[in-house]
């Protein structure tokens, strides 16, 4: 089975941490991919860590975790913090497939979204 795991920065604001969780929800509903898990967790300050994140997937039958940092730039938290839990996590199940993408702030779509939303914003 292949996981999903969006990992964000996490907040005290519970709101904020309930976006992160709300797209994973979305997206699990959501027919137009191939993933079979479909999961949320955090760096700090919010519930369920990214350990937890990992091993709720695994839990689920994740033999393929794809992780994904909700972050827009790359500080010391995308660059050096997140790779070594990955890592870490990685040694504690090397029989499971873990991989870190780049941060959605590299995704070349990321250019379309900043001229999308600025032009629905002008549009209402």
């Amino acid at each position: 089975m292949k996981a999903l795991l969006i990992i964000a920065h996490g907040s005290r604001r519970h709101q904020s941490n309930d976006e992160v969780t709300n797209i994973a929800k979305q997206i699990r509903t959501c027919e137009e991919h191939d993933f079979d898990i479909v999961e949320s967790a955090f760096l700090e300050l919010a519930e369920t860590l990214i350990p937890t994140g990992i091993e709720r997937c695994i839990k689920s039958g994740a033999k393929e975790i794809i992780v994904v940092p909700y972050f827009l730039n790359s500080g010391t938290h995308v660059t050096k913090d997140i790779p070594e839990i990955i890592s870490a996590q990685k040694s504690l199940y090397p029989d499971i497939n873990i991989t870190l993408t780049r941060h959605l702030g590299a995704s070349p779509v990321m250019l379309d979204l900043i001229l999308q939303t600025a032009s629905d914003t002008v549009i209402n």
